[in-house]
C-alpha cells in the first residue's frame, strides 16, 4: 500500500497597520476555551468488535489447517458477550463477507454509519510464508513455525483519534500482561520483512501499522488485536481453549472499562 504523502501547510503573513496589529495581539492574548471530553457512560458507549476476516477470504491457515476466521468469530463473540456482561450494552459484533479488500471496507463503512465510539478488531497471528517449515498433520500436508508466539496490537496514526487508540492499545497490553501474557516481539526483527512495525510501547507490545484499513480510516478510536500466533502448533492448542479465550475476553472488557472511566 503506497505511503500518504504529509502536506505541510505554510504560514501565511500578510501586512497589517499598528490597529489591526493591536487588535491582533488581544487575540492572542484571549486563553482558548476548555474542551472537556463527553462522559463515557458504559451502557450508551457504542463499541463494535468486528472479527477479522470473512468466510470467504479465512485469512491465515493455523498448524493444524484450520482456519483464522473460526478463531477470530469465537474470541470476538466471547469478548462481545463480555463487554454486554460489563454493562456495555451497545456493544455490537461485526461479521462481513465477501473477499478481502472489499468486506474492509464493509466494515469501516459500518463503524463509521453507526457513530462507533470504539472500534476492536481480532485476528489471530501467523508468520511470512519464508518462515514456515512442513510437517503432516491427520495425514494432511501442513506448515508451522514454532519460533514464535505471543499476542500483538496495532494502531494507525492515519487514525483521527490516534492517541485516544493508542492509550487504549496500551491498557489491553497492561491487562494481558498482568495475565501473565507475552507479547510477540518479532515485529521488530529484519526477518520480518515487509511486515516489520514500529514498536511504540516495548512494554506490552503496541505496534504502529498506518496500512491497516480497518485502523486508518475509521472516524472512531480502533485498535486490532492480534490475540496469538496459530501458526505456533503449541500456541495453537491454547488458543482454542475456553481458559485462554476467558482470559483474553477478561482482559479486554476490564481495558475497556479503565478506558471508558478516563474517557
Amino acid at each position: 500500500m503506497a505511503a500518504v504523502a504529509v502536506s505541510l501547510i505554510p504560514l501565511l503573513i500578510s501586512s497589517v497597520d499598528p490597529g489591526q496589529a493591536a487588535g491582533t495581539r488581544k487575540v492572542a492574548k484571549a486563553k482558548p476555551r476548555a474542551f472537556t471530553p463527553e462522559k463515557c457512560e458504559p451502557r450508551k458507549f457504542r463499541i463494535i468488535v468486528d472479527v477479522g476476516h470473512t468466510p470467504d477470504s479465512y485469512g491465515a491457515l493455523s498448524a493444524r489447517n484450520d482456519p483464522e476466521f473460526g478463531f477470530n468469530f469465537r474470541l470476538a463473540t466471547l469478548v462481545t458477550a463480555k463487554l454486554k456482561s460489563e454493562g456495555f450494552a451497545a456493544t455490537r459484533l461485526l461479521v462481513t463477507d465477501g473477499k478481502a479488500r472489499p468486506s474492509l471496507f464493509k466494515r469501516v463503512g459500518a463503524a463509521n454509519d453507526g457513530r462507533a465510539d470504539l472500534f476492536l478488531s481480532i485476528h489471530h497471528d501467523s508468520v511470512p510464508d519464508k518462515l514456515l517449515e512442513t510437517w503432516e498433520f491427520d495425514g494432511a500436508h501442513s506448515y508451522f513455525s514454532d519460533r514464535f508466539s505471543g499476542h500483538s496490537l496495532f494502531v494507525s496514526r492515519q487514525n483521527p483519534h490516534f492517541a485516544t487508540s493508542l492509550m487504549l492499545a496500551r491498557m489491553i497490553g497492561r491487562q494481558l500482561k498482568e495475565q501473565g501474557l507475552h507479547y510477540a516481539s518479532q515485529y521488530t526483527m529484519p526477518v520480518m520483512g515487509r511486515y516489520r512495525r514500529q514498536l511504540l510501547d516495548k512494554d506490552v507490545g503496541v505496534y504502529r501499522y498506518d496500512g491497516l484499513v480497518v485502523l486508518s480510516r475509521t472516524r472512531s478510536a480502533a485498535v486490532l488485536l492480534e490475540a496469538g500466533s496459530i501458526i505456533n502448533r503449541d500456541e495453537e492448542m491454547t488458543m482454542n481453549s475456553s481458559e485462554r479465550q476467558e482470559t483474553i475476553a477478561g482482559a479486554v472488557a476490564a481495558a475497556v472499562g479503565e478506558f471508558c472511566e478516563k474517557r
